[in-house]
């Protein structure tokens, strides 16, 4: 890991209390992620919620899952962050 991306983790650290080795693994997780399955879906958002420190009600919980599952919203970062805001 490069002193600047370091930086950034340990920004994240301090400001939001977002552990690097947190974000590294949900990012794994994104890029094997079967988006039609159900489970994995919740498994994936429950993550995110649970690194932003964000809890997620179990009704915005299942209008992500049906939103992610039959495909009515693009499927990157910046969507799925905005669901948890």
């Amino acid at each position: 890991m490069s002193d600047f991306q370091k930086g950034i983790f340990d920004h994240l650290k301090k400001k939001a209390n977002i552990d690097a080795e947190e974000v590294f693994q949900v990012a794994n997780s994104v890029q094997s992620a079967d988006f039609t399955d159900e489970k994995t879906v919740r498994k994936l958002i429950r993550q995110l919620s649970k690194v932003a420190n964000k809890p997620v009600s179990k009704q915005k919980e299942d209008r992500m899952v049906d939103a992610i599952i039959n495909q009515n919203m693009p499927l990157d970062m910046n969507t799925l962050g905005k669901f948890l805001k």
